[in-house]
């Protein structure tokens, strides 16, 4: 048998325990009032009373010489990278692995694999439905591995957009050579 569900939750109720009725909704939290606020159109970020075309508060601008927030963290960081660098290279030294890792990882590049060279019969000349074949049928014959007879036939692929595009430069050339 499921329990019944109570009316009303002790969430809906306010701090004097009051439960609002189904036309009063409950003021989260209870103690912040939901005053009027006016809302210009089209006013942004800053002082909401500014609005466009007002004269401004600060004449002036900002002084020169004052930096930004983001710019002074910045700076701090910059002054304190050293400090950390000394820090995490000790703890890499005494045997902490993460230490160690992030140091390695910083310094040395992430090594990637490299594709082996391969020697086989490709006619560059007969249609790239052709030159496929002849790459499928290396692969199949063990000549070249599969991941870099993929790689091949992607460039063959390219090649063949490419050529593609020439041919109809060379069209649009003519037809507008016609008109002329």
């Amino acid at each position: 048998m499921l329990a019944e569900k109570p009316e009303k939750s002790m969430i809906d109720q306010d701090r004097s325990g009051h439960l609002p009725t189904e036309c009063e909704s409950p003021s989260y939290p209870p103690e912040v009032s939901t005053a009027a606020v006016t809302i210009v159109e089209g006013a942004g970020p800053g002082n909401p009373k500014w609005v466009k075309g007002m004269k401004s508060p600060n004449p002036a601008g900002r002084p020169p010489g004052i930096k930004e927030r983001k710019a002074k963290i910045h700076e701090r960081m910059l002054d304190q990278a050293g400090a950390v660098i000394d820090v995490m290279l000790q703890k890499a030294l005494e045997g902490d692995s993460a230490a160690a890792a992030l140091v390695v990882n910083r310094v040395l590049p992430v090594l990637r694999p490299q594709s082996e060279k391969v020697s086989f019969t490709l006619d560059v000349d007969q249609p790239i439905s052709k030159q496929v074949e002849q790459v499928l049928a290396a692969v199949a014959k063990g000549d070249v591995a599969p991941d870099v007879g993929k790689k091949i036939v992607e460039t063959v692929q390219a090649l063949g957009n490419v050529r593609t595009i020439e041919d109809l430069e060379q069209r649009i050339a003519a037809l507008e050579g016609k008109r002329i």
